[in-house]
Parts: structure tokens; sequence; C-alpha cells
């Protein structure tokens, strides 16, 4: 029983972070399909019957089928998401060149998330404001600068965290979903015959009658999918049974609902297209619901924004992005973060859309191109996953791969023909940052190589300080020195070796370990290491997290005193010691000068690792060394 209420809790509460894009989708999506190619679509029942039935199978196969029935089976210790994909991959025994790839695959899926970042909250709560234009026509004027003050509102509060109020989010959305499968059942009953859109046979036949047209709407009806990837993707928050019984027991029925309800609705009022979702309410209500369906897409904005703040910190953790200033908005939940520098360039970059393209069907030629191309790549790594890792026969691969890549191949291709209208703008961003991704990947290894000669093995150093004549001056109290790597010695301890000749008498040296696992329990974290003789009171431990842990060195070394007595010391009064290395570019022939140039400057005004690894400010020494690139 107690199982059954938790699941029920954690749906309600999926209902407010993972179905936020999707569900409010139906604001724009079916004015975007019926606006396709240069000329509108005739609002035509041929038409309407042909697309809603497009709209019903997409959903139901891309959503239902691909991700709730298969690939959310492929979790990475409960976690989803290309990230754990990726993750997955990379420990399997696939070649090292084939794991490089599907690397870069799951990178250029991460990039391409950053534009459905910001076109999500722009196109979403434009929409919402856009219901103005039923309520009271005479205020059309307003709807752009109210749009541009709630969007400035809403990065605000960021900074402030959602944990006191996300606890409305779910009920929220309830309400929105409970609202809209309402109408659409109404307007279903007064016209049944939109219950043969159920029918696949009906998708079928406007493909075959209008392939062209098909074609083109293909590019718009992907619209009804934004938001797929995030059943995937917060699966790890919530756990796949309770998504999937919201999906299945709300939202889904609800899409249905809604979607055959505003086919009905156009079927009786072609003119309704410009807003059918709040025109499936009476005038009485539609004031209500145009303030419910900005509550809405506050909500999903809220949903995708957090997300783009918790894949950055997994991409941080992995070494695919310099280290940023990330602060914890609950006490509770670590998985709140708020990132500055991220939310401001999420800010920028939708006000920019918004000014640019005006209106939410503007900005509906914009969306799509980059969510299909996100859906395929999932499909993808899902097939490696199913080949390579769960070892599912060929005949079983190719009964699935075929249906699922033809469907994103449409899409594709479909949105493909979008991209002088808008489409190039979240391509043009995935691009930004996948050569920001792989430039600092790249230069990540060259720095690694000039670091792992300069630093040395840590065992060997530490036999050399025990034979150093006259002894090295023992300092008192106790010390602790990051490094990167858990077999080199840090360059930090070489400056104190070297350059200051002393040591604390009790010094540690503490190695960070990112793996590709989701969380790595608390007991697991320590690993330690005397590498010295007692006498010499020099020891080593490699702290393990997984990429959604939260690091925190002194936190983590607390919890560990007992662990050892040469851990047992208070993390609050001891000294760190950090190695900064200060990037400075060189004539080799081993980057791009671009790229090197691009690298320095992230690395240099990359965030302090003294506040990455949460140290105490005031007992923090950061020791900066020279490194050529």
């Amino acid at each position: 029983m107690k199982k059954h209420t938790r699941n029920t809790t954690l749906a309600l509460g999926a209902l407010g972070v993972v179905f936020g894009d999707i569900g409010t989708s139906s604001l724009y999506a079916l004015p975007a399909v019926f606006a396709v190619g240069q000329k509108h679509l005739a609002v035509s029942k041929v038409n309407i019957y042909g697309i809603i039935s497009l709209i019903l199978w997409s959903i139901t196969l891309v959503v239902t089928i691909k991700y709730i029935m298969f690939i959310m089976r492929a979790d990475n210790k409960g976690e989803g998401g290309i990230i754990a994909l990726i993750g997955l991959i990379k420990r399997s025994l696939l070649g090292e060149k084939s794991k490089w790839i599907c690397v870069i695959l799951g990178l250029i899926g991460v990039a391409l998330f950053y534009g459905d970042s910001l076109i999500t909250p722009a196109i979403s709560v434009l929409s919402a404001v856009e219901g103005i234009n039923v309520v009271a026509p005479s205020l059309h004027e307003i709807i752009l600068p109210l749009g541009v003050i709630t969007l400035t509102l809403l990065f605000w509060v960021q900074r402030f965290g959602t944990n006191s109020i996300s606890a409305f989010f779910g009920p929220i959305m309830l309400c929105w979903f409970l609202a809209i499968g309402s109408a659409g059942a109404w307007h279903i009953f007064q016209h049944p015959a939109i219950l043969a859109t159920l029918s696949p046979l009906e998708a079928y036949g406007f493909v075959v009658h209008q392939p062209l047209v098909a074609f083109v709407a293909m590019g718009a009806v992907i619209l009804t999918l934004t938001g797929a990837e995030a059943l995937y993707a917060d699966m790890g928050h919530f756990g796949r049974e309770p998504i999937k019984r919201a999906w299945l027991y709300v939202v889904f029925p609800a899409l249905l609902l809604c979607y055959m309800g505003q086919g009905a609705l156009l079927i009786n009022n072609p003119s309704a297209i410009s807003n059918p979702t709040i025109y499936l309410f009476p005038t009485a209500l539609q004031l209500p619901m145009v303030i419910l369906a900005t509550l809405a897409t506050l909500i999903a904005s809220q949903a995708v924004i957090s997300g783009a703040f918790s894949l950055t910190r997994q991409a941080v953790h992995l070494g695919f992005l310099p280290k940023m200033t990330i602060r914890h908005t609950s006490v509770r939940e670590t998985g709140q973060v708020y990132l500055p520098f991220v939310n401001l360039l999420l800010f920028i970059g939708v006000l920019l859309l918004v000014l640019i393209f005006r209106s939410s069907g503007q900005l509906a030629h914009a969306y799509g191109l980059a969510v299909s191309i996100t859906l395929g790549i999932d499909t993808i790594l899902f097939i490696i996953v199913m080949r390579v890792i769960w070892r599912k026969s060929l005949l079983f691969v190719l009964l699935f791969a075929p249906i699922f890549l033809a469907l994103d191949f449409v899409f594709v291709a479909s949105n493909a023909t979008k991209i002088f209208k808008g489409g190039w703008f979240p391509v043009l961003i995935a691009v930004a940052v996948l050569i920001i991704i792989t430039t600092w990947i790249k230069g990540k290894k060259i720095i690694s190589k000039e670091q792992t000669r300069r630093e040395g093995s840590l065992h060997e150093y530490v036999k050399k300080l025990a034979l150093l004549k006259p002894p090295i001056n023992r300092i008192p109290g106790q010390a602790v020195y990051i490094g990167h790597h858990q077999d080199l010695a840090p360059l930090a301890l070489h400056v104190a070796v070297e350059q200051l000749h002393e040591l604390h008498q009790k010094s540690v040296i503490v190695s960070i370990h990112v793996k590709n696992i989701a969380h790595i329990p608390k007991n697991e974290r320590v690993v330690f290491d005397a590498i010295g003789s007692t006498a010499d009171s020099i020891s080593h431990v490699t702290l393990n997290f997984g990429y959604h842990d939260s690091i925190n060195i002194p936190k983590t070394l607390e919890n560990f005193r007992k662990l050892s007595p040469e851990l047992d010391f208070d993390p609050d009064n001891t000294s760190y010691f950090v190695s900064l290395a200060k990037v400075v570019p060189t004539k080799k022939q081993n980057m791009a000068n671009w790229r090197k140039s691009l690298f320095c400057l992230m690395s240099n005004y990359s965030a302090s690792s003294g506040d990455y690894f949460k140290l105490p400010t005031e007992r923090t020494i950061e020791i900066r060394s020279l490194l050529e690139l």
C-alpha cells in the first residue's frame, strides 16, 4: 500500500516537472500544422481528420511505445537521458573508436538540448499570453511586452530556487490536463465522428492522397512531441513507474481528447484555428483558461530551465565543460541547482528569440529540427545499447530499428525544410555549444598530458620526500592538496616542497574521480591509501562521485574521519592547497589557433576550484602554474 501511495505521489510530482512541455504543446501545435508551406493549409474536414490522426499516432508511437515501453528500460543506475546512454555505452565492451563516435553523437544531442531550452520558454509563454487575442482582441499590442515581462520574472526568480513553489506544480498541471481533456471530450460528444481519427487508416489515407502536404505537415506535427525526451531524462528524479502511470492515466488520455476535441471544434468553426485550445472553452471560462495556460507554460519553461542547469552540471562534472559556479537552492534536494552564467545566457537567448520572431506562430518555424534530431539520436544510441549491452538478437533489433528510425528520419527531413524560416536558430546554438564542448575536451586532453609530465608519480614523489637531506620542514596543522588524478603528485604539492620547503605535519592528497554513473552511494565514496609510512603522515584518498552528485570535499571528508587516524581531522580548520593552471597558447601545431584562444578564455575565466569543490575561502591557498597549450 505504501509503495502504491508513493508511486501516486511521485506521479503527481512528475506531472509538474516532466509533462509541462508536451502538455502545453496543444496551445501552438495545430495552428502551426495548418500554416505549413508558403500558404496556409485549408481547414477542411479531410485535412483535419488526416492531421489529427497523424498527431494521435505520432504521440502513440513515439511517446507511448518508443519511450515508455522501450527506451525508458535503458537506465544508468536509475538515471535516464542522453548522458545516461553515453555512460552505459562508455562502460560497454564496444571498441574505443566506436565508443568515441557514440559519445560525439550523444554530445550533439546535448548541444541540441540547449537550443530547445531557449525556444520552449519563448514559444510556450507567448502562445499562452496570445490567448488575450481571444478574450480581448483590443489588447493585442500588450502581448509582446507582457511576454517579455513574464519571461524576465521567470529567469529572475531562478536564483531563489523553486523548492517553495514546486509543490504546486503537480496540482496545477493536473488541473490543466483535466481541463483540456474535459473540454476536448465535450466537443467530441458534439461531433463523435472525429473518433475515426483513432484509426491509423485515417493517417495512412492522408499520406497516400496528399503525400507532399503530409510530409511538410510532419514538420509541425513534431511540435506535439516536444518534451518527449523529458520523460526519459527525468526518470532518475521520479522513477519509471510513476512517469509511466502519469502518462498512461492522465497525460496521454488528456492529450488524445484535447487534439480530437480541437479537430471537432475546427470542423464546426474553422476560424478557431488561431487559438483552438482557448476556443475549446465557453466564453465565460476563456479568461481563466488564459491564466491557467500561462501558469502551465511557466511550469513547462521552469522544467526546461532546470533541465539545462542539471545537464550543465553533469557536463561539468564529466569534464565536457569548464568549471562553473553551481549554487544549491534546496537543503533537502541535491538536484535543485542554479547556475548564474547559464541562466544569464538562456535569458539573453530567449529574449532575442521573442524579439526576433515576435509570435508563437513564427517561433514554430524555429522549433522542431532540434527536437527531431534529438529523438533520432536517442533511437540510435538505444539500438546500440540493445545490441551491445543487452545482447538482443539481431532479428529483435531489426524489428525495432526500421520503424522508429524511419519515423525519426521523416521528422528530421520534414523539419529540414524550415531551416531558412527559423530552424537555423537552434541549430546555430547547438553548433556553438558543440564547438565549445569539443574544444574543451581536446584542450583538456593536451593540457592533461603536460600536467602529467610535470607532476609525475605520486608514490615515487612521496618516496623521494622520505630520502631528502636535510628532511623537509614539517609545520604544525593539517593540509589537503587537491589533485586531478589519483596516481599523480599535485603541482601544489611540488610547490610546497620545492619552493616553500615545508609540509604540514598531517598532509592528505585528495583526488576527485567522477564516474559515468549518476550517483555513488555515500558509503562507497572514499578509497583510502596510506602512501607514506606512519611517520610521514602523508596519505591519499580518492573521492568518487557520480555526475549527479554534489561535490563537496570538506563535507565528504567529515563523514569519513573514522576511516583512518590519518583522516581524523576537522576539515573546516584545515588548509587547502589547490593547483590552478594558467594556460598560455604556443605555436605548437596541436590545435587550431582560434580553438586555442577559445580554450584559454574558458580555462582562465572558469570558476575557481575552491568554489567548485566547496572549500572554505579563508583557508584555501591557490597556487598557479603556467601550462603551455
